[in-house]
Formats: C-alpha cells, structure tokens, sequence
C-alpha cells in the first residue's frame, strides 16, 4: 500500500479507501468483518462510513458492524482511520422530526455521541458533512465542530457533495475563528463524471483538502460492464444507473471505446479507473466498496498499476475533462 497526506494534515492514509456502504444491505456481517481484516493486512487503514448507511429501517447498521470488528480488538481500533457523516436524518419512515437531521449544532451534538455509541469508540478521526446545509449558518456548523475537537470527539472535520464556493465560504469562516477548517472534500470524480475539475478539485486544493472521490467506477459503467453483459454475467452490474446509462447509444459507444482501449492494453478497465484516479492532482484516494473479498483484491492492484503515457491520451480523449473554469463555460 502507498500512504499519502490527507490534503494539508499530518495525517497519513492508504491511496485506497475502504467504502462500507454495502456492509449490511448487501454483505453481512461475517463477510463484512473479512473484507476488513484483509484490507487491514492489505495495508488499508482509512475506512469511510457514514450515520445513515444501512439504509431504511437498518440506518446506522454499518456503523455498528464496524463497531463490531472494532470490539474484536488486537488493536484494530488503533490502526484505522475511521471517517464517518452526518446530515440525514435517522427516522427509518417518513419525515425526520425537526433537529434530527442536517448540521444545526444540536443535531451535531446529538449524531455524533449516536455514531460513537454504535462505531464502539470514543472518537471519530475525520467527520464529515453529508451535503450542504443551506439553512444553518457557518459560524454555528464551527462552533459545534470546535467543541466536539475540544471534547476530543473528533480529529478532523471533511465535507462531501460540496460545489467549490462551498468549500471557499467554510474556510474562510473557519479561519477567521481560527479553526482548522475542512481538511477533505469526498466528492463524485471520476473518468465518465469529471466536472469536479472545473471548480470543486481546485478549490480543494487552493485550501489544502484532499479529495476523495466516492463511485470511482461511476455505478459499475467502468467495470467492464459491457463485456460482462456479453459474458452473461452482467445482470448485476448492468442495473439502476448503469442500466439507464447504457440505453443512451452515445454512452453506450463511449464505454465500448473505454473497454476497447484498455483491452488492447491487456488491462481490466475496473483497475484502470481507479489508477487514473491516483493521477489526479489533488487525489488522496478513490472509495472502493467492495462485496466480496475478490473485489477487493481488484481493487488493491490498481495501486501498483502504472498506466503508460499512450493510455493515458487515450483516455482523455474518450473522456474529455470539462478544463477548469471559468474557461469551461464562460468562452
């Protein structure tokens, strides 16, 4: 595994990110406490999470299943950096009653001791905000953040889902109460979705975050779906997103044109897309989220994997980056 800073910290993590978001809707907890043991003696230590994940009636069963292996011991807890988020509400049905969701400081208060209680630890290294508040203002977010950082609740504060001037308006508060401010901003990135370069990764890095981007695979269109559609063994990834993507023929041509080129190159696309990702100013790391333990293995070589310079052209010419702005759409 090879370690980097996240973003402008001391803080160092794996070039691959754990993502558990499918430990208990889609990997019970046995297997979800395997993949996590062979990501550990992969060299994995940065983990992400978040309050709501498990999803419906089962929100924040991922918390507790990671909690779970944290109690197993043997200095588990120790080796993980462990990010999680707030935002969403809990209720399983219907409308959160009010305080119970977004980022008011009374809400922060109270998601953060929940996420402790079910993670089984007293403190969360990176905690993260799910989306943008757009009703509560930055001062408060801080202040609340100050105190959990004073309590020793949390280390470090990210974002997620957040447009650049966002990040910009957060820092900028943060430095004039003297906060560290957000340190990362996880965000979706990647080979077919890169519009963050126009705004969000620059001001990551004008102001020291890391990114992190999350569906490094964009749903599965960049796993070789279509040549596991042809193989028979597509069902899966074919669905929801990807499936919707693919019944558009110019997308459809796109991704043929992907798996064509990477083919020639004897590589598996799903590796491609992750090592093109480690080249991108400002990366720290793609969230993988893996199901099975082979997945993850796949996942793991995409660090060793170094993609030739005629690769690379190729794949920015069936891709085209948007270029940064405000070139991209204003001439």
């Amino acid at each position: 595994m090879e370690y980097t800073q996240l973003g402008r910290t001391g803080l160092r993590v794996g070039r691959i990110v754990l993502g558990t978001m499918n430990f208990g809707p889609h990997t019970d907890e046995a297997d979800s406490h395997s993949i996590m043991d062979a990501a550990l003696d992969a060299g994995v230590n940065f983990f992400d999470t978040a309050n709501v994940y498990g999803w419906g009636e089962n929100k924040g069963r991922t918390e507790e299943i990671i909690g779970s292996w944290f109690a197993r011991g043997n200095g588990r807890r120790d080796k993980v950096v462990i990010a999680t988020k707030v935002f969403g509400g809990m209720n399983a049905d219907g409308e959160p009653w009010p305080n119970e969701d977004r980022l008011s400081a009374l809400n922060i208060r109270r998601a953060v001791d929940a996420s402790l209680r079910r993670l089984r630890t007293d403190h969360i290294d990176l905690y993260q905000f799910h989306h943008v508040d757009r009703r509560t203002p930055w001062d408060e977010i801080w202040q609340a953040m100050d105190v959990l950082v004073q309590q020793g609740k949390i280390l470090y504060v990210g974002s997620s889902n957040h447009a650049g001037w966002h990040i910009a308006q957060a820092n900028e508060t943060a430095r004039r109460r003297g906060s560290l401010g957000l340190v990362s901003e996880q965000c979706l990135y990647n080979l077919a979705e890169r519009r963050a370069e126009m705004e969000v990764v620059p001001a990551a890095r004008a102001y020291g975050l890391g990114v992190i981007p999350w569906s490094p695979l964009h749903g599965g269109l960049l796993g070789g779906v279509l040549r596991k559609e042809r193989e028979g063994g597509g069902a899966r990834s074919a669905s929801g997103r990807s499936a919707d993507a693919l019944a558009n023929s110019s997308i459809r041509n796109q991704i043929q044109a992907y798996e064509d080129v990477v083919d020639k190159h004897g590589l598996a696309p799903g590796e491609v897309a992750l090592a093109w990702l480690l080249t991108r100013p400002g990366v720290t790391g793609p969230i993988v989220g893996p199901r099975t333990a082979e997945q993850l293995e796949s996942a793991l070589r995409a660090v060793e994997l170094k993609l030739p310079e005629e690769l690379l052209t190729s794949l920015d010419e069936i891709f085209p980056g948007p270029g940064p702005s405000p070139e991209a759409f204003a001439w």
